[in-house]
């Protein structure tokens, strides 16, 4: 199994952005987590990020055929676009996404996920175990 991570915008900043909301490990903390999660689980993955809303979708794109799974943390795109759920939905590839904080218990405009409805599942406000989380139920619900 393979399992495409993506990670929006200011996701690059870890450590440094809002340390209080997002914590203080940086990128590469998270990236070598998500890693260590998938070799315990016996899953491939590729980590992706870009600040570049036309990236994620490129990247989106690009896992067809190729991924079983995607893990999406879209960051503050999440709220913003219909591109990526555009691309999510083409694709069709099993989906589910995370953020690091309980956008729940934030801003109004952070409850809406236009992201969130082409996938399967939401973790948010679990930190990095969020991605843990999703990565076991990709696992679990897709495993080929």
């Amino acid at each position: 199994m393979k399992i495409l991570v993506i990670n929006g915008p200011n996701l690059n900043m870890l450590g440094i952005r809002e340390p209080d909301i997002y914590g203080r490990q940086d990128y590469a903390a998270l990236t070598a987590f998500v890693r260590d999660v998938c070799d315990k689980l016996g899953v491939e993955c590729e980590c992706f990020q870009s600040n570049h809303e036309g990236a994620i979708v490129d990247a989106i794109q690009a896992a067809y055929g190729a991924v079983d799974g995607i893990v999406i943390n879209p960051a503050a795109y999440t709220h913003t676009s219909v591109a990526i759920l555009d691309a999510l939905k083409a694709v069709a590839i099993p989906a589910v996404e995370v953020h690091l904080s309980d956008v729940s218990k934030r801003e109004d405009f952070r409850h809406i996920s236009y992201a969130g409805m082409a996938c399967e599942a939401t973790f948010a406000g679990y930190g990095f175990d969020g991605y843990r989380l999703a990565i076991e139920h990709l696992v679990k619900h897709h495993r080929q």
